[in-house]
């Protein structure tokens, strides 16, 4: 019997129905900055610490039930935390200055950043195509800046371009932060690289918020307005680092970008009902220019699919096969469908 088509295999929808659970969780997060933004709470590091906890109790102690050691050196590991805790308070930052909207889509910002850096440092091959992709992703972007300039009195904001330029830096970081952890999880594990990320996050978080924000934390008051957005933005954050993994080995990471996409609109209608505010035209031209440079970005012709599926084809043979069968198929067993070389762009449009 004649396989389903693909569009009706289950894989599909189950990469469909996570796509949507991962975009409502990068929506909460947002929702969650904003609220406390809103309540005069200042708090970005203290936001993520939760969250790096979380990670590494659940993902340290499966390294310790396992007894593994580590493959890559603690101090990588220290650098990565760095930069991952700093991505973070910037972004999160940024919700004090601009709006819900505005971070969301220039949280897009970070896919360019990480093709440059692939290409610079990973040798990662992109064809033109993917280019002009980012080329009209980056023109929304632009749109989003000017109109924040522009209209400041509608994005809701004391200083819309201030927080605009915070998640445009912040977004560099997650680029670096996200193609470091490409390297390691292709020289590793995801649950050694998930564990060490959630040990020395939270160790740095910790520092920092008794350097930054101790003040801060004493002087709010602490009701149930203030815990539970803090509370749901570390389940949120926690549930997101968990379930793109499974994205990733289910359909891919092309079904991630594009399930990512819609929580650019999901912010909006959060925007409109819950703030009651107007939002922008220039808004949807520039959430539009944003869709279609991705899906340029991430659309694969069938000379491309026909490519990943012979590798994979030779990834499963290669264990039966002769020793010089690797090298009649390029990448060998590298590549599937949860391509490591795709894992640093989909983290990053998960951001």
């Amino acid at each position: 019997m004649a396989p389903p088509p693909r569009w009706l295999r289950r894989e599909l929808f189950v990469g469909l129905a996570l796509g949507q659970f991962v975009s409502l969780l990068i929506t909460s997060t947002g929702f969650s900055s904003s609220e406390l933004a809103r309540r005069g709470v200042n708090a970005p590091t203290s936001q993520s610490l939760l969250n790096y906890i979380l990670l590494a109790l659940v993902y340290g102690g499966t390294l310790v039930y396992k007894r593994q050691h580590l493959t890559i050196k603690w101090y990588y590991y220290l650098l990565l935390g760095i930069i991952d805790v700093e991505a973070n308070y910037i972004v999160v930052k940024a919700y004090q200055y601009t709006s819900i909207t505005s971070v969301m889509l220039l949280d897009c910002w970070s896919i360019p950043c990480v093709i440059v850096l692939t290409w610079i440092f990973l040798k990662t091959k992109y064809g033109l195509r993917k280019f002009i992709g980012v080329g009209v992703c980056v023109a929304g972007l632009i749109l989003v800046v000017f109109s924040d300039v522009h209209a400041s009195d509608r994005a809701k904001g004391p200083n819309p371009l201030k927080g605009d330029l915070l998640v445009i830096g912040g977004s560099m970081l997650y680029a670096i932060s996200n193609v470091t952890e490409e390297y390691f999880v292709k020289k590793s594990s995801r649950v050694e690289v998930m564990a060490m990320l959630g040990v020395f996050g939270a160790i740095i978080s910790g520092i920092q918020i008794s350097i930054l924000e101790r003040q801060e934390l004493r002087s709010t008051h602490w009701n149930a307005g203030a815990i539970l957005p803090f509370i749901g933005f570390s389940l949120a954050m926690f549930l997101f680092y968990s379930t793109v993994p499974i994205i990733l080995k289910i359909c891919g990471a092309t079904m991630l970008n594009l399930s990512l996409l819609t929580s650019d609109m999901w912010a909006v209608l959060i925007r409109i009902f819950a703030y009651h505010e107007k939002v922008d035209w220039m808004y949807f031209v520039a959430f539009a220019g944003t869709a279609i440079g991705l899906v340029i970005y991430s659309y694969k012709g069938s000379k491309q699919i026909a490519e990943e599926t012979a590798q994979v084809t030779g990834a499963g043979d290669e264990e039966a096969a002769t020793s010089n069968r690797a090298a009649q198929i390029p990448g060998g067993g590298d590549d599937g469908p949860a391509s490591n070389k795709e894992f640093a762009s989909a983290a990053t449009a998960s951001r």
